[in-house]
């Protein structure tokens, strides 16, 4: 079994193995502490570190764990280019109090190989990101599934940005009774309104102009949301008309509730979702609109 190599860092522990981490927490518990866990794949920013301090507020114990899954990644993807900053996200959530840190190696979340037995993220699941990344939110959701076993919190925290995994990981809760509460966190974005990833760093000076064109496209279906579902999309397809090198995966206005497209009379609050591609970067996004 491979090891990863972190370096100590004061006031927090970093935990490798899944019984040493079942055995922290038992002692914790037994003294009257709640978890919260941050499940993350590193590469830290501020978008985290929002979560982190949401975890704080709800839990006496915080675990963030820090797992790149292969299970999520397509045999075409960035699983290898994915960033790893792993000495770096350790000193930043030291400072912000974080007690534990989980940072396992694939073979030790997955000692046989890539799991046989997965949770299948239903229909939902194959559309969007599913769609477009086929068999992602199974690895998804079967990599937090685990998650929950191993840590069994209290509350687990996610960040709005990634709203279709939100939505699966909710429904999966209340799907198999897991007994932890789901906290969501708004979108952290930077000043000029790029929701903050851990991907923005592949970005050059001139893409990183480019990507604006995902909140600028969200910002136009909001503006013109009261004339419905039609106008909303022509506006946001017209936003990515005006930027060369972002190549629109898609463009959606769905259910909050179902997640599924809005009919074209609806009225009230949707949820606007896009992805593109920026040079060799793909990047997410969505807003709340309200229609009608």
């Amino acid at each position: 079994m491979s090891e990863i190599h972190v370096e100590p860092t004061a006031g927090i522990r970093v935990v490798t193995t899944i019984a040493e981490l079942r055995g922290l927490l038992a002692g914790r518990r037994a003294a009257g502490a709640s978890i919260a866990l941050v499940p993350t794949m590193g590469a830290l920013h501020d978008g985290h570190f929002a979560l982190v301090r949401r975890a704080r507020e709800l839990a006496d114990v915080v675990v963030v764990s820090i797992f790149v899954n292969p299970l999520q990644f397509g045999p075409t993807e960035d699983l290898d280019r994915y960033p790893r900053t792993l000495d770096a996200d350790i000193a930043a959530l030291a400072e912000l109090g974080v007690e534990f840190v989980f940072a396992p190696s694939a073979a030790e979340m997955y000692p046989d190989g890539p799991s046989s037995t997965r949770v299948v993220a239903g229909s939902v699941g194959g559309l969007y990101e599913g769609a477009s990344r086929p068999g992602h939110f199974d690895g998804m959701l079967t990599v937090v599934a685990k998650l929950f076993n191993i840590v069994a919190p209290e509350f687990a925290v996610f960040g709005q940005k990634d709203a279709q995994q939100v939505f699966l990981v909710r429904r999966m809760v209340r799907d198999l009774d897991l007994p932890l509460a789901i906290d969501v966190v708004p979108t952290v974005r930077e000043h000029d309104g790029l929701a903050l990833s851990s991907r923005n760093r592949f970005l050059g000076d001139a893409e990183r102009a480019t990507a604006l064109v995902l909140s600028e496209a969200l910002a136009a279906a909001a503006e013109s949301a009261d004339e419905g579902p039609a106008e909303a999309l022509a506006e946001a397809a017209a936003a990515f008309g005006d930027h060369d090198g972002a190549d629109l995966d898609y463009f959606v206005i769905v259910d909050p509730e179902t997640l599924l497209p809005v009919a074209g009379d609806a009225t009230g609050p949707a949820l606007a979702l896009v992805a593109a591609r920026i040079g060799a970067t793909r990047l997410i996004d969505n807003r709340v609109i309200r229609l009608g």
